[in-house]
């Protein structure tokens, strides 16, 4: 079962392999949030199970502690202590003294965060402003780069939200993760589909210049629409070398209105730094000339069902959906609501950018050609 579900697998598909209910399957995953424990290990000193049943055998036959200790290279009052705490000379048995054995072993090691409260208070801090583990992991380490008790890794951030037996973050904290969900899940959980339209005169990205490739030019943007109910949508820009974000108040998802939008929101930035726009072949871009007639940026569109060649805009997309949940109108934001989105977001520190802003490192770009 762990298998499947590290593979990805749903709880549906786990539930039919065992003919059980997918509640049956979230009810052994969900104590430890989804996260597989680890294997237990004993001490290389402790007493196996063989020796317990060398143990129970010398009894019965009526052989000395001292014998017995021989026998099995160990030290009398090892042996003397096993058979005391498991019932005595009448009562022993080996199966019951490695379970009572295994049981009184569990001593769990607090973790880092139950030991350090400012650590903890700092952590949930920055959950609350929508900080990702990984983001608050990568920030930790490089404002208190030689205080290791300021420094927590974000896989024991996760394990404190989700084994709630830890008792370190509260659960409600989980709330401000971006996918809200009760267990963690593997990477490989689900791939998106997407429905791709037809595009004329469209210029593949195989034709793309190789210097935005490597994402050491700035100016490049990726983009792409987000949907909600009511016929609502929002463009999302991505600038690869900096992952700075901005998005765009639509009126519909129409060509003559997404890229009319486009091309007024083109004229916010210098030249310089808005050389291309890479997008998928939604049609929504089917007016995609007159969008490079008017801004005299070039638009490359992705092969079909191949969202990965616009990677960062997918990732960002991802990273949206926490502020606009799917099956929300998003009509209802004004642009003034989705600049503070953005800026939300450009203010976060990225493990790409080695935990620089996306804004810092825009601004940057910014300054070096003016």
């Amino acid at each position: 079962m762990w298998d499947r579900w590290q593979r990805g697998e749903s709880l549906s598909s786990i539930g039919r392999l065992f003919g059980r209910e997918s509640s049956s399957v979230f009810g052994i995953l969900s104590p430890t949030g989804g996260i597989r424990p680890k294997p237990r290990q004993r001490s290389c000193l402790a007493l196996t199970l063989s020796e317990r049943e060398e143990i129970s055998r010398g009894l019965v036959i009526g052989n000395s502690m001292r014998e017995i200790a021989a026998t099995l290279n160990r030290s009398p009052s090892t042996i003397s202590r096993e058979i005391n705490r498991n019932g005595g000379y009448d009562s022993y048995r080996a199966t019951k003294a490695e379970q009572a054995a295994w049981d009184r072993a569990r001593r769990p090691k607090r973790c880092k965060l139950a030991c350090h409260p400012m650590l903890k208070h700092m952590v949930a801090t920055k959950l609350k402003r929508n900080w990702s583990p990984k983001q608050i992991d990568g920030w930790l380490k490089r404002t208190y780069p030689k205080q290791e008790h300021k420094q927590v890794s974000h896989e024991t951030i996760y394990r404190s939200l989700f084994i709630q037996t830890r008792g370190v973050l509260k659960k409600e904290l989980q709330l401000y993760l971006r996918t809200q969900r009760a267990i963690r899940r593997s990477k490989q959980h689900s791939i998106k589909k997407m429905d791709l339209g037809k595009i004329t005169n469209a210029v593949s990205i195989s034709k793309r210049p190789a210097s935005v490739e490597d994402r050491a030019v700035p100016g490049h943007w990726e983009g792409d629409l987000i949907s909600g109910s009511n016929n609502s949508h929002i463009a999302t820009l991505v600038e690869r070398h900096s992952r700075y974000v901005m998005l765009v108040k639509l009126k519909g998802k129409d060509s003559k209105t997404v890229i009319s939008a486009l091309i007024k929101h083109s004229k916010k930035l210098p030249i310089e730094l808005y050389k291309s726009l890479t997008w998928d072949r939604g049609t929504e871009m089917a007016e995609h000339q007159r969008f490079t007639l008017a801004t005299n940026i070039d638009v490359y569109f992705c092969d079909p069902q191949s969202p990965w060649q616009r990677g960062t805009n997918e990732n960002t997309n991802r990273l949206l959906r926490q502020y606009f949940p799917k099956g929300t109108d998003l009509s209802i934001h004004s642009q003034a609501a989705l600049n503070k989105v953005a800026r939300q977001l450009n203010e976060r520190p990225r493990e790409t950018l080695e935990f620089e802003t996306p804004a810092e490192r825009f601004n940057a770009c910014v300054a070096s050609t003016s």
